[in-house]
């Protein structure tokens, strides 16, 4: 285990009815929110209607910015910083899945500065302030809550990248597992497969010799969220497994799981990147179909690790290393499939005509993601493995 610095400085409300206590909490924060959402769902479910009413009863006034998409996007978080700017709000307050907490995240750094807020994602400038973010968290699956990164899409540059940094962690982020009860099979799947990635490619792919505490941590996680998504998929309103996926979201990226181990990549995610940025593909569905072939790519390579994912998450007893990290991507595709992601191309609407662009965007923000190794013949032979 190698050194490190670990500090979250997020509360965590876990539970049904805890979005009751946001209107109080954003109190402490300002008079003025910016209250952002997505398409619309949170209106017809009724969750936005228990965060309005508990901000109205805390004299919180709030400004509507609506619209984030799945992938959200730099043009509309340019619309969310200038409506925070002309509005003078004090706070954001986020009400949805990672796409809106993201955005929202974004929003708020790029609201207290006068420079396009893309130049913290080209490296030109670094965030040292934001407003407060609060969230009110509806998908269980990119750990957003817990942590300072957000992902934006560049429609103008085709970029789609993600910043990390300690202004950017929500004050409180509200977890009420009820809330994902609406949650459709194919989006609670694609959800798992995120979360489980998260975990996944530090655990493969780091370069410490010795990180027992860590590997336990993500091997126990992983085994509950599949267990957990499993149920969910068949029983949507199981409270306990809805808990179970909503607190295993969180776990597997608050950075606990990646400390001490030095380096590592997440190939996957950038392959992943790739599609959603090119061709709008779901963020999960990409990575259910990237990463199965990822795995039998790079069987050799991580062959340690993944024979390690065979034995202590799958519980299967092999003992041959090459034979245990070969079977791995085969109980992942097996259990992606058995969940309803897709595990093909094809599955989510692209064919072998798409693999040109998707190399040329993969190499091209290779280098940015720091594995310039991903070169044309490795990235046109993991895409010829998702056909």
């Amino acid at each position: 285990m190698q050194n490190f610095t670990y500090f979250n400085p997020v509360r965590i409300e876990f539970g049904e009815g805890c979005i009751q206590k946001i209107g109080k909490d954003a109190a402490q924060y300002g008079k003025k929110a910016l209250l952002v959402y997505g398409q619309g769902s949170v209106v017809r479910n009724g969750i936005l209607k228990q965060v309005t009413d508990s901000l109205d009863a805390a004299g919180v006034e709030y400004v509507v910015f609506s619209g984030v998409k799945a992938n959200p996007v730099a043009s509309h978080t340019r619309e969310g910083i200038k409506l925070a700017k002309q509005e003078g709000c004090d706070m954001i307050v986020a009400v949805g899945g990672g796409s809106v907490i993201d955005e929202s995240k974004a929003i708020s750094a790029g609201a207290c500065v006068a420079h396009d807020f893309w130049d913290f994602y080209s490296g030109k400038e670094t965030v040292k302030t934001a407003l407060p973010v609060l969230d009110v968290l509806t998908v269980a699956a990119t750990g957003t809550e817990m942590n300072g990164g957000a992902v934006i899409t560049n429609e103008e540059t085709k970029e789609k990248l993600g910043i990390v940094v300690q202004p950017l962690h929500p004050k409180v982020s509200y977890l009420d597992p009820c809330v994902t009860f609406t949650l459709g099979k194919q989006y609670t799947a694609y959800a798992g497969v995120d979360i489980i990635s998260h975990m996944l490619e530090g655990y493969l792919t780091n370069d410490d010799p010795y990180c027992t505490i860590q590997d336990g941590y993500v091997e126990g996680v992983m085994r509950a969220v599949m267990d957990a998504v499993l149920t969910c998929v068949e029983n949507p309103k199981d409270y306990q497994a809805r808990a179970a996926m909503m607190w295993g979201s969180t776990l597997a990226w608050n950075g606990v799981p990646l400390l001490g181990l030095g380096n590592y990549g997440y190939p996957c995610h950038m392959l992943g990147h790739s599609m959603s940025c090119l061709y709008d593909t779901a963020h999960g569905a990409s990575l259910s179909v990237v990463t199965p072939a990822w795995m039998e790519v790079m069987a050799d390579k991580y062959q340690r690790k993944l024979a390690k994912f065979c034995r202590n998450v799958f519980r299967e007893d092999i003992s041959c290393p090459k034979e245990a990290a070969q079977k791995a991507a085969v109980l992942f595709r097996t259990w992606c499939r058995k969940i309803g992601a897709p595990v093909t191309l094809a599955e989510i609407g692209l064919s072998r005509e798409d693999i040109p662009s998707l190399r040329e965007n993969i190499t091209f923000c290779a280098p940015t993601w720091g594995m310039p190794e991903y070169d044309e013949k490795l990235v046109t032979e993991l895409l010829e493995h998702m056909l």
